[in-house]
């Protein structure tokens, strides 16, 4: 028999609601992961900054990674509704929940990011402020990360579906806002290596972003439309223009400052992006019936 006389089904569900529930999460998140990011990857390129002996570029990128603990952590808890609830997500260490993992990340990170920026900065207790710069500074990739593998961990599509690419646009992301925050902190006599960071990680966000939209297809169509779309098109613009202004002119402050205002802006438009993304594929059931009936075909 040839053809086939069964029509292509259609994706609806039920009176066209929903099929599964929206993220409950909050605009305190997005930012979350913005500062998140930021104080991860401060916190590493403080302590490369300290090896190398670049002691002006150390101080400020732990001042930086201390401020951007000192606000994630609000922000969380805020989400969260009631302060108490935070030590409730340390009750449990279980190695295969991003949740969870990050919740001890940050929990280890924040003191110890604080601590390192204050012993600096004063210049007491030297001894635990070179540990608390050691504890920190590896524990920053992880704190700057999870939070790409914590959104692909949930049922909304565009972020599941996108479990190989979200932890490199992040990281990206937090390079570059981080390398960006350190080049406008510091004369650039000492920025080099911030301003390469910064570069590298808004070339390594662009790429990743890039590649996870050609592979999502169809799925990622949210990151061309509507609020998803708007940030992501300035969140692209941003960084690449930032990158430019740092790479060809990082030496010069009016460039230097405006690059890196352009790169944090930049990152955190992403983060944005991501965040609405997975609204608005949540809200259309095309997003999650497609993949499933592509898993059922394979």
């Amino acid at each position: 028999m040839r053809g086939s006389v069964v029509p292509e089904a259609e994706f609806r569900s039920y009176y066209g609601r929903p099929i599964i529930k929206a993220p409950v999460w909050t605009w305190e998140i997005p930012w979350y992961f913005f500062v998140g990011g930021l104080a991860g990857a401060s916190a590493s390129l403080g302590l490369g900054a300290r090896l190398a002996g670049n002691d002006r570029l150390a101080r400020n990128a732990w001042t930086v990674s201390a401020a951007g603990v000192t606000a994630g952590v609000p922000l969380l808890i805020s989400d969260l509704g009631r302060p108490e609830r935070f030590p409730y997500m340390l009750r449990m260490f279980k190695v295969t929940s991003p949740l969870s993992v990050g919740s001890w990340v940050l929990a280890a990170m924040g003191p110890a990011a604080a601590g390192a920026a204050v012993s600096d900065r004063l210049g007491i207790f030297p001894g635990l402020g070179r540990v608390a710069e050691t504890v920190a500074g590896l524990l920053g990739p992880a704190l700057a990360t999870y939070t790409g593998t914590l959104v692909a961990d949930t049922a909304v599509p565009v972020w599941h579906e996108a479990g190989r690419e979200l932890p490199f646009v992040f990281a990206g992301g937090a390079a570059a806002s981080a390398g960006a925050a350190a080049v406008l902190l510091t004369p650039a006599a000492d920025a080099g290596p911030a301003r390469r960071l910064a570069v590298t990680g808004a070339v390594l966000e662009l790429g990743a972003a890039q590649a996870m939209e050609r592979r999502l297809g169809e799925l990622g169509e949210p990151y061309h439309q509507g609020p998803a779309g708007r940030l992501a098109r300035l969140a692209r613009a941003c960084t690449a223009a930032g990158a430019g202004l740092v790479a060809l002119g990082g030496r010069r402050r009016a460039m230097a400052a405006a690059g890196s205002a352009l790169l944090l802006a930049g990152s955190a438009c992403e983060r944005w992006a991501v965040y609405k993304a997975g609204f608005q594929s949540a809200a259309d059931p095309r997003y999650v019936v497609g993949p499933q009936r592509e898993r059922l075909q394979q």
